[in-house]
């Protein structure tokens, strides 16, 4: 269906409808920010360290200030005299953890190869590149760590010398006495899951312009980000500026999942440089650069205490996460979201969890979904695969037996969340019913008998969404603005962004369809702090949970004044009228209508002779918020910071070379809820994209550093991202259990596939080891890993 049609008697909500700007991306007519020049716009350049770990001796930079067209060359001590750090986009310091002071350029030591130390404005970006190459920084080189355990021990070289430690960040989430209820269990196992680092690698690296107007005393910002107004307010802080004074733009973005963010140095540098160079500045990232930004790079031991039928009882577990250097972003959340997410969809006893987040001289961590949810998936997939080992059971029953029921919804869980609705089980007999399970049992015996090794893995997930984040400028709320001119077409005004995923289409589909009009007559607004209201922009897969609803919320305002209207016209009550089709009609004669546009330009013109009561405009501005976040802590001291819960169950088929370790990934089932989905295209992308991620992040994706800590896997010829033929086709079902808490019974779809990909992998990989008695526990599952597993159980 394309976004003019309109199929009779049914709705835009719930169809598959293409993007309503999709020709312009496919006919490349789209400006993304490096598109954009402004008048008299100069450019920056970085000057980077070589090092990971050193003192700033100097910085020299006379030759380069000689050559042509360059107007400006800082260091991080220059800079540091015009500004202070930068904001945080979240304080890590209210939950425990330590204060992060981060300038734009460092001021007196690097803490990571590849940091920014200097920067060149000149007026083209050839000639800052070649003035870059003639600063020399003197720089005396630290000791280095990069791996957390080591940096966490006593006389570990510390990055930020006033902590008096690399932790950044730790603390506990569960409930109950795991030691009780193991002693009483019939069973325990242990075990460890390491995860390999990976980045984001949007398709577009990070782009910002800053324009200051001395003489309106106004900056204007372009750039790519998630989060226009909050960035707003925190580049307001940094400058010493009114909010009003400044105004930013997001263009179309080309891929973020989290990367684009707010709280990166560059996005506060170009306005400091265009304030002292006085002309619009230029800042894009290159790829080798956007590789230094990772996540994940995890190490999880645990223990699961159980009973002879599978049940499992307990699980206690700590996670020590490498952070890299620190980072204004708020990355640090993602060990703390990981903490939350479990024990995931099961139902436990009890459930301890410990979890710490050491700095090191690896580039920092950036924002990426799932946001560290994937480390809970990962932990309790693997625990109920190697219960079903123990006890001789069926992955798929040791899961069954485990899961909340569907009735038990909304269930609490022993971490404080309270997940929203499900039916975990009925995802598993959707998965079943694609793949005809027992027959790929019989498949992987008979393989076996001939030497080959098949593995099946299953992956589960529930992924807590909306966030709502004290003290921060994250929320699940979100205000919207509809307006109907008089000829009836409409505009919608939001504060949510779209990262390129469709949610400006789907929200047109909700208001389209609250207002009965076709959509080719309404048109969206994003990304503009002065046209929009004020919102949280994209992150937490809120664009329909928060910016869906308060659409929804104001397009019911106006239908109410057209309704009102329309029967005044067509001399009957407001109840009877349907407004569908561009048409305002009467419910039980179709034949007695009229067109919207009739309809609006009457209520400008002569709503108050036809309704005198009615306030003579067609806008109004709502405002929706999720109910069921609980910032109040309960008695166990426990926050509800998320609003839904979307949910989804993998099945993975793998063959392993034995000579080589080789994996082929032969079949990948997936079935998912996240609610009721506006537009199941766009859902169906949003997996796609999720499982593409979880496969690279499983497969072949790792960031990678020598013993100097310089990064090896610096362009896509060494970072490998999976590409179209690594990948099989993939079979997607979907199962819609509605959130009680929204208006739409919508749940979040933007981090969805990551852990279920990875969880399925790992297991289905260990189910076809089995049989030489090797098992691999370190992800990515790269062909030298396996094949060192296969080659230490042989030996």
């Amino acid at each position: 269906m394309s976004a003019t049609e309109v199929v009779d008697g049914k709705l835009y909500a719930g169809a598959s409808v293409r993007r309503h700007d999709g020709d312009r991306y496919l006919r490349g007519r789209v400006a993304y920010t490096d598109d954009i020049v402004l008048p008299g716009m100069v450019h920056a350049v970085l000057v980077r360290s070589e090092l990971a770990h050193a003192r700033i001796v100097g910085v020299d930079a006379d030759a380069a200030r000689e050559q042509p067209g360059v107007l400006a060359v800082l260091s991080g001590a220059e800079l540091a005299r015009h500004a202070g750090p930068i904001p945080n986009a979240m304080d890590p310091v209210p939950v425990g953890g330590q204060p992060i002071a981060l300038h734009c350029l460092p001021v007196d030591k690097v803490v990571y190869a590849g940091q920014p130390v200097a920067v060149v404005v000149a007026e083209t970006r050839t000639a800052a590149l070649a003035a870059a190459e003639l600063v020399a920084v003197s720089l005396e080189a630290l000791p280095v760590v990069l791996d957390a355990e080591a940096a966490l021990a006593d006389g570990a070289p510390l990055l930020y010398e006033e902590w008096g430690t690399n932790l950044l960040l730790s603390g506990t989430a569960g409930e109950g006495d795991y030691d009780a209820v193991a002693a009483a269990s019939d069973h325990r196992i242990d075990g460890a899951i390491t995860t390999g680092r990976s980045a984001p690698a949007p398709m577009e690296p990070r782009a910002y312009i800053a324009d200051w107007d001395a003489r309106e005393e106004r900056m204007t910002w372009y750039g790519t980000t998630q989060a226009p107004h909050p960035l707003r307010h925190s580049l307001a802080g940094y400058l010493g500026l009114r909010e009003r004074q400044i105004h930013v733009v997001a263009p179309p973005v080309g891929g973020s999942f989290g990367y684009k963010n707010f709280g990166h140095p560059e996005e506060y540098l170009v306005c400091l440089l265009s304030r002292l160079v006085e002309r619009p500045v230029k800042f894009v990232e290159d790829r080798m650069s956007s590789l230094r930004y990772g996540a994940k790079d995890t190490r999880m031991t645990f223990q699961a205490a159980f009973d002879a039928d599978g049940r499992v009882r307990a699980v206690s577990c700590a996670l020590l996460a490498n952070h890299g250097a620190a980072a204004a972003t708020g990355a640090f959340g993602m060990a703390f979201a990981a903490s939350l997410a479990l024990p995931s969809g099961y139902a436990l006893e009890a459930f301890h969890g410990e979890y710490r987040l050491a700095v090191t001289n690896k580039g920092p961590w950036s924002p990426m979904r799932p946001f560290g949810k994937e480390t809970a998936s990962l932990l309790m997939e693997r625990v109920m695969d190697l219960v079903a080992e123990r006890t001789g059971l069926d992955p798929a029953d040791v899961r069954r037996r485990n899961w909340i029921p569907a009735d038990r919804f909304p269930y609490a869980t022993t971490t404080g969340l309270e997940l929203d609705s499900g039916d975990y089980a009925g995802l598993l007999d959707k998965v079943l019913e694609v793949w005809d399970y027992p027959a790929a049992r019989v498949e992987q015996t008979r393989a076996r008998e001939d030497g080959r090794l098949l593995g099946i893995g299953f992956g589960f997930e529930v992924l807590p969404e909306g966030a709502d984040i004290p003290g921060a400028l994250i929320g699940a709320s979100d205000i919207s603005t509809v307006r109907m001119d008089p000829s009836g077409e409409v505009e919608v005004l939001t504060g949510v962004t779209s990262p390129g995923n469709g949610n400006d289409t789907a929200i047109m589909q909700i208001v389209a369809d609250r207002l009965g009009v076709l959509m080719s007559e309404v048109r969206i607004v994003q990304g503009d702090t002065e046209r929009c209201p004020f919102g949280f922009g994209n992150v937490s897969s809120r664009g329909i949970l928060t910016g869906g609803g308060s659409a929804a919320l104001a397009a019911d305002d106006i239908a109410v004044k057209l309704r009102r209207v329309a029967g005044a016209m067509l001399e009957v009550d407001a109840e009877r009228i349907v407004l569908h089709g561009g048409m305002a009609a009467v419910a039980d004669e179709p034949e007695r209508a009229l067109p919207l546009g009739v309809v609006a330009h009457s209520l400008y013109t002569i709503g108050g002779i036809l309704v005198p009561d009615l306030e003579p405009t067609l806008e109004s501005t709502r405002t929706f918020q999720m109910r069921n976040v609980r910032h109040h802590p309960d008695e166990h001291g426990r926050i509800m910071p998320f609003s839904t819960f979307s949910n989804g169950l993998y099945v993975a088929l793998v063959e392993v070379d034995p000579a080589t370790g080789v994996i082929e990934l032969q079949r990948h089932v997936m079935a998912h809820d996240c609610g009721v989905m506006i537009n199941p295209r766009f859902v169906a992308g949003q997996f796609t994209g999720g499982v593409v991620t979880g496969l690279g992040a499983a497969l072949d994706e790792e960031v990678v550093h020598d013993a100097d800590g310089v990064q090896r896997t610096d362009v896509f010829k060494s970072y490998l991202l999976p590409r179209a033929t690594d990948v099989p086709r993939f079979e997607m079902v979907h199962q819609v259990t509605p959130s009680p808490f929204t208006p739409l019974g919508t749940k979040g779809a933007g981090e969805g596939g990551v852990a279920c990909s990875m969880a399925a992998l790992l297991n289905a990989v260990n189910d076809a080891l089995r049989p030489l008695g090797a098992q691999v526990d370190e992800l990515p599952l790269t062909p030298e890993r396996v094949l060192d597993a296969i080659l230490e159980a042989r030996a």
